[in-house]
């Protein structure tokens, strides 16, 4: 419900609460963004204290509306709204602004600071962010709302800095939102012609509005500081029901401060004393800092009061939707609740064991399959890769503007998106998002990669084609690479299974990980079934690393992944003839395997046993698995366009190439 607008003096008071609060955290930190708060205070204002729908005490209530501030360098301005809106965020907190363990850190953190939707600074990324929560917002109405009760009625607002638009994946983005038609979206772009370091003009000269309308939106153009026009243009964009609506505010950076507004220099850096004082006295405002006026912390007492009785209502029609939809409603609080079968491993174990050589890709497709059937929460798509991921749910149509029941997603040619999209939507809250695309493309999403696992976000990311030995496609298709460097992001997790057990509890481990993303890197190549003792324990699979024969008295270790434990598994045979007593450890993922306990990794992996490594991939991340003593195998230099059996012998990949290089470092076993 839109609130009436406050008498003028009321409201010109707000505003310039806001400013001020965000001007003295910059000063007492001596660091920050004063640019954009100062700059963009009047209409976030008028959003905030008029249209925006939330509910400080239940930040998580399905249906608030979202606020997405993708010029997260601004992050003063949302931390002021958020402490006058009632959120846990005091002024105290205020005045820690960027210190050590505060919850005002420089720019927005998900999960750190009470009523931040999604992590944003890294600019362009809250645009795709912003996408994935319309998406979601109307994935989810398409499933649970009926003509009688609707469970979701909200919108995304997203503020959008000339960075962000610049960046190229908002552009992405940008194109996806128009395609689907999201009018459940809208953004604010804070036009105000400065970047960092000068003019916009000194870069660009497209015409931003004019881009947006061959995107599909419905675009306005308004004075930022005219607020009655800016609630005309606002109130044209919720009224549009067909295209997402941009409305680009022409503002002036550091507005107020008289010797930095409409420069550079008003971006990053404290305004100093000098122009503080002017703008205080130019406001009438005290010279105390972190002054709030009564009357003001009343106006949004009042709007927060004059919301809980929407927020009541909606309970009160979830429940009304709850006795009329019980089944429905059973999904609903299981999917909201994240709930996963606590046997889901057991349900997605091999009836019978592999018999034949598969790629893990189809292995993969197969158990997503059986997946998707007992969680209706995942959802997803490719970049225009999934005949070659194998990654679309059967039984379900593609989500179109027309139709948003759909579990798959065509993302097109555009991988930066669909990471930022897909955190979008696992922030939403109800589903699991996959993205699935080459290995070798990750390097595309990287950033919103590292996001997700920042934000700790239930992220799945499907890669195929893992290896050089996807053959004729050549170097520029072939990743060595990528595999060190996505474990290299904390809180990622990186599962390259060897067989269809590995691959089982890979999905296993994806799905029911809730704290962080997870990546899924699958083979393009057939692989062959490993061969593993009839007592054998399928959960040890689960532990991230695992003895996959019994080797009595072992004299050397063989540590691989995916499609290189096979090779493993055959050199082994051939090194016994020397008389080595190889075990074979399969690491499908080192981070699990790595927050085992000692003792368990100790019984994998014993010290005192040479070890040996093996992975299509850079070698150097290895040297810490197998010690100055060991042998790493791998890829050292970028692959070629050759059929794959040539490649695999060429670059070392071979039983017979593990064994020489074995032979040759430590010679026969004694």
């Amino acid at each position: 419900m839109k609130a009436p607008a406050a008498p003028e003096a009321l409201t010109r008071r707000a505003i310039n609460t806001i400013k001020f609060l965000s001007v003295d955290a910059v000063d007492k930190a001596k660091s920050g963004h004063p640019g954009l708060p100062l700059g963009a205070a009047d209409y976030a204002f008028v959003l905030w204290s008029r249209y925006l729908r939330f509910n400080p005490r239940d930040p998580a209530w399905p249906d608030r509306d979202r606020f997405v501030l993708s010029a997260g360098h601004g992050s003063a301005l949302l931390y002021s709204l958020l402490h006058l809106a009632g959120y846990d965020l005091s002024l105290d907190d205020l005045k820690q602004f960027r210190q050590w363990g505060s919850k005002t850190p420089g720019h927005p953190e998900r999960g750190h600071t009470p009523g931040v939707e999604v992590t944003t600074g890294p600019l362009g990324q809250g645009v795709g962010n912003a996408v994935g929560l319309a998406m979601a917002q109307q994935m989810m109405a398409s499933r649970y709302n009926t003509p009688a009760r609707q469970l979701y009625t909200h919108r995304t607002y997203c503020l959008a800095g000339d960075g962000d638009l610049m960046e190229g994946v908002s552009h992405e983005a940008s194109s996806v939102a128009g395609h689907l038609g999201l009018a459940n979206l809208t953004m604010f772009f804070d036009d105000n012609l400065v970047t960092l370091s000068g003019p916009t003009s000194a870069v660009e000269n497209d015409d931003v509005v004019k881009r947006y309308e061959s995107y599909g939106w419905f675009v306005q153009r308004v004075d930022g500081y005219d607020l009655p026009a800016f609630e005309r243009t606002l109130d044209a964009a919720l009224n549009e029901k067909d295209r997402p609506q941009l409305i680009a505010c022409r503002t002036i950076l550091g507005h107020g401060a008289p010797r930095v507004q409409g420069t550079f220099k008003a971006h990053g850096e404290p305004l100093g004393a000098d122009d503080v004082a002017a703008l205080r006295k130019a406001l009438n405002w005290p010279a105390e800092t972190f002054v709030v006026p009564a009357e003001v912390r009343d106006l949004f007492q009042q709007r927060v009061r004059d919301l809980t009785k929407e927020y009541d209502g909606w309970q009160a029609t979830r429940a009304a939707w709850e006795k009329e939809n019980p089944d429905q409603a059973r999904e609903w609080n299981a999917r909201m609740a994240g709930q996963v079968p606590s046997n889901l491993f057991e349900e997605l174990r091999p009836k019978k064991p592999q018999e034949k050589p598969e790629a893990t890709r189809s292995l993969g497709a197969d158990i997503e399959q059986l997946v998707a059937a007992k969680l209706p929460a995942l959802v997803g798509g490719s970049a225009d890769l999934d005949p070659s991921t194998k990654t679309v749910i059967q039984n379900s149509p593609k989500v179109t503007r027309k139709d948003f029941t759909g579990r798959n997603t065509e993302f097109g040619i555009r991988e930066h998106a669909m990471g930022s999209i897909c955190n979008g939507i696992a922030a939403s809250g109800g589903f699991i998002p996959f993205a699935s695309t080459f290995l070798i493309f990750s390097d595309y999403m990287r950033p919103p990669i590292r996001l997700a696992a920042l934000s700790k976000l239930h992220v799945i990311y499907v890669f195929t084609h893992d290896s050089v030995l996807l053959g004729e496609d050549g170097p520029t298709h072939e990743p060595v690479e990528q595999l060190g460097g996505l474990r290299l992001v904390p809180n990622l997790h990186v599962i390259r299974p060897a067989d269809q057990l590995e691959v089982a509890a890979a999905w296993a481990h994806a799905v029911t990980r809730t704290d962080g993303p997870t990546a899924l890197v699958f083979s393009r190549q057939k692989l062959p079934p490993l061969e593993r003792p009839a007592d054998f324990d399928p959960n040890l699979v689960r532990r991230g690393g695992y003895r996959v024969n019994a080797a009595q008295n072992a004299n050397l270790l063989l540590l691989a992944t995916g499609s290189e434990v096979g090779v493993m598994a055959e050199a082994a045979k051939s090194l016994a003839g020397s008389g080595y007593r190889a075990q074979i450890v399969s690491l499908p993922c080192l981070e699990v395997f790595d927050a085992q306990d000692q003792g368990y990794r100790d019984s994998v992996l014993p010290k005192g046993i040479p070890r040996v490594s093996l992975e299509a991939g850079r070698s150097e991340p290895w040297k810490r698995w197998v010690g100055d003593a060991g042998l790493a195998l791998g890829i050292d230099r970028f692959g070629a366009s050759a059929p794959e059996k040539v490649i695999a012998e060429h670059l070392g990949l071979t039983p017979q190439s593990v064994v020489a290089r074995v032979l040759e470092r430590f010679g026969k076993a004694r």
